[in-house]
């Protein structure tokens, strides 16, 4: 939730750049807080309350900002995606065990911060990726919810890849880095995300 508040002053105060890297932070930390939260035996109702709440702070407001241009245009496109976040967090639960319906937005914010960073901020291309991760958000599509250090060793290595990215490397790297990671996941969940740990818990 810290990582989106403060990404959503620095997108209001014009720091566009420091905004994308906030949202990626949030990204990695939201993977984590689940496992952390189960290893201290720490999780409640409470807590899953405020986890969908930090969520929508960071991937809903904070992220829909990075699309924020005085044209009218994009004014509409941010509220759209604010929006789609919303429902996706209220509305799609698939009752499946372990699956989303829908895109999970954490990865749709990761794949929007990357591609705003890589293209330095060009507005065709943040309207066009906008547009595409708001339909994955709203389809019905499953997609799994595999908790990443919880799972198999190479995507644990994915995610300190992630952590390493973020402290060590040049800012082009890192944003595909993120990229990929984002697009993989959107593109192939089951084939390349899907999970077997679950069978054994």
């Amino acid at each position: 939730m810290l990582m989106g508040m403060t990404s959503i002053l620095c997108s209001l105060n014009g720091h566009h750049h420091l905004a994308c890297w906030l949202v990626l932070i949030g990204y990695l930390l939201d993977l984590a807080d689940g496992a952390v939260a189960r290893r201290l035996d720490a999780c409640s109702a409470l807590g899953a309350k405020l986890d969908d709440f930090a969520d929508y702070t960071t991937f809903g407001i904070a992220t829909s900002l990075l699309l924020r241009t005085p044209h009218l245009m994009d004014n509409v496109l941010c509220i759209c995606y604010g929006l789609s976040v919303f429902v996706r967090v209220c509305f799609y639960a698939s009752g499946i065990p372990f699956m989303y319906r829908g895109l999970p937005c954490v990865y749709s914010s990761a794949i929007l911060a990357s591609a705003s960073l890589l293209s330095g901020g060009n507005t065709a291309v943040l309207r066009t990726t906008a547009v595409a991760l708001i339909l994955f958000m709203v389809s019905q599509t499953l997609y799994p919810h595999d908790r990443v250090l919880e799972s198999q060793p190479w995507k644990k290595a994915v995610y300190a890849g992630g952590v390493i990215m973020v402290f060590c490397s040049l800012q082009s790297v890192c944003s595909v880095y993120y990229l990929l990671w984002g697009v993989s996941y959107t593109l192939f969940p089951a084939s390349l995300w899907s999970s077997q740990v679950y069978k054994t818990l």
